[in-house]
This record gives structure tokens, sequence and C-alpha cells, in this order.
């Protein structure tokens, strides 16, 4: 099967399967109410500063689509929704547009709506391992791009019937591509990334890490409604097993942060609460996909929506914390629950730490 049509795979079983993880690590982390906010509420800012431009709030719509003709408009109503609520984009996979030129447009789109805000382009490790750093200028030229994300997507590669399982000597494609001009973020797609990997992409050179951890959206899963639709048990099983393998978000975003990263937390970010929550325990900026997918088929304006509700929830949070802007929000103490909890506690963390007010 092509690349392309893979891609239009994904999209329709996003579509019409569940392909949300039942669970809720983040839920794990409760912010403390502050009963006296002493702010008021109008002069709360979400604003903040992302690859040198400015952004209306700290979100990302994460890389979602591109590589068929059907998904282009999908990309421009993201593009332009993005736009016009002043938050960053990031693109699909371009793998498909380099193996068929005709397919550029369907990516090149997202810069064409939104000319003003952070967009970031995208590339398996393998296919950078494979091509050689010099392929990152021609999809940086495609979108016009702030930064390129280079996504680890080997459990979903293990599942998928086409899967490029040769993972050797990817770090060091890694950190020939931080030795060049453009900036580079490293991103998982689903199953998180550990503070000694995280550790290791620093040493290279990356300074931004998207963990996108355990807790949202299941490659492994979609993987597994794929092969059941081809009658493959065998994957089928290795799907259904693998559908909730990886590290928890919160986790992932304390164990990047720990090891020097600027993070960005997706993976199960599904309001503008989980923002709240994420930013709180460290990172700088959260992003989402497929609460965006489904408006996206809508229209422009039903994904402005869904991007004004996650806004609209993070200022209330920020208001119920006594945080007027989003350092004071990073210093906001937090209780940390649950797995979680047990997570951060068995890999060496003091979570009590924050539960009170800190300088970070």
């Amino acid at each position: 099967m092509s690349t392309s049509s893979r891609k239009l795979d994904h999209i329709r079983i996003c579509l019409d399967q569940e392909v949300d993880t039942m669970a809720r690590p983040l839920e794990d982390i409760v912010l403390l109410h502050q009963a006296l906010p002493e702010i008021d509420e109008q002069d709360i800012d979400t604003s903040c500063r992302f690859l040198g431009k400015d952004l209306a709030a700290p979100l990302m719509i994460c890389a979602m689509t591109g590589g068929h003709p059907a998904t282009k408009e999908i990309n421009l109503r993201l593009g332009q929704a993005a736009s016009e609520m002043g938050i960053a984009i990031g693109v699909g996979s371009q793998r498909a547009a380099l193996e068929d030129s005709r397919l550029e447009e369907t990516f090149s789109v997202v810069r064409e709506a939104a000319p003003d805000i952070p967009v970031i382009g995208n590339i398996g490790a393998v296919q950078l391992k494979r091509s050689g750093p010099e392929i990152l200028e021609k999809l940086a030229e495609m979108i016009d791009a702030d930064a390129i994300a280079i996504h680890l997507n080997f459990l979903q590669e293990s599942i998928q019937p086409e899967g490029d399982r040769d993972g050797a000597g990817v770090l060091q494609a890694i950190k020939s591509a931080a030795e060049g001009p453009l900036p580079i973020m490293v991103k998982e797609t689903g199953a998180g990334i550990s503070g000694e990997v995280a550790r290791n992409l620093v040493c290279a050179g990356i300074k931004m890490i998207d963990v996108s951890g355990t807790g949202g959206l299941s490659w492994a899963g979609v993987e597994a409604f794929r092969a059941a639709e081809t009658e493959d048990e065998d994957l089928e099983e290795m799907g259904r097993l693998m559908e909730c393998w990886g590290i928890p978000t919160p986790v992932s975003i304390v164990e990047c942060r720990s090891a020097g990263a600027y993070v960005i937390a997706s993976g199960g970010v599904r309001s503008g609460l989980d923002i709240a929550r994420s930013l709180a325990l460290g990172a700088g900026l959260a992003g989402a996909s497929l609460p965006f997918l489904r408006p996206a088929t809508e229209g422009k304006d039903a994904v402005v929506r869904t991007t004004r509700s996650y806004i609209r929830a993070l200022r209330m949070a920020m208001f119920l914390t006594g945080s007027q802007d989003l350092t004071q929000l990073g210093r906001s103490p937090l209780v940390v629950l649950g797995r979680t909890r047990e997570w951060l506690e068995a890999r060496g963390f003091d979570t009590n730490a924050f539960s009170v007010y800190r300088e970070l």
C-alpha cells in the first residue's frame, strides 16, 4: 500500500472508530484551588512566544495529516483556524510528498492559510536516517516551516504490515539534523519519551521535545483496526496487546523537563484544563490532534469553536489558581495522585515538591 493511501486509512479510522485509550493520566494532576485568587479575570494573559513568534495561547494543533488529495481541505481548515486563533500548528509526515511531488500542496496549504504563526514540518526518524539531513531543507521549503519535527513512531511501525523497524543509527541522524540551521523538534507519537532518551536527545543538540505520551490516541490501536480490515489476525492481536504501551504523558513531561528540554505536552490533552496541568508540570506548550480532526471535517468555524473551548478552560484554570500569566501558572502548586504518583516516585522524583509554590 502507498504512503498516501495509508494516510487516508488513518483519517478514516480515527473518525469512525474509538481510538483514544481509556486511561486519562493527566487527571491524576490536581491543581490547587485558590479561594482568594486576588486577580481580575480580565487581566489574565495567556500569550507566549514560540519559535520567535507570538501566540495568543500556549496551544498547538499537533501533526495530523496531509499526503493525500482528500486531506488538503482538512489542512486548509486547520491552518485557517490556527491563524485566526493565534496558535501553532504542525503538519503530518511529509514523506508522501517526497515520494510524489503532486502531494506537496496538501501540506503547503497550511502555510498559505496561516502566514504569521509557527508551522512545524514533519518527517519520520527512519526516513531522515535514510535520506540524510539535507532532506530537511526541502521539507522546510515545502511549507516555509519554522521548525521540523522528527517523529519517533516505532510502536506504530511494529504493528503496521508495511512497518519499518530499522531503529539503528537514528540518534546519530538526529544529531546531524540538530547541527544544521533549522530548529529541530523530536516528537513521539503516543508512547512517550523517557528521561534517559531525553538526555540522549539533549546531548545530541535537541532543545525541543514533544512527549506525546500515553493517555490519548493510540496508534497501535489504529493499526489494529487496519489489521482487522485485512483479516490479519496476528497483527490485530499485537495491536490490541500493545495499544496502552508507553509512558504516561504527565510522567514524560516531568522526565523530559528534568533533562533540560523545552517540552511540548501532547498525548491526551483533551481540554484547556489539561493544558494548565501540563504547564504546571513544566511544559512550555501543549498540543492535541484528534480533538481537532472531526471539527476540521465540518469547517473552519468548528475548529475555531474547539480552540476557543480549550483557551476558555485554560483561562478559568488560571483564574482559579491565581495565575495572572503563564509564568505564575508554571509555579502553581499541584497534587500528584494515583498511578502517575507511583510512576514518578518509582522513577526517583519527589512528588511532594510539586505541592508547594515553586520557583522553576
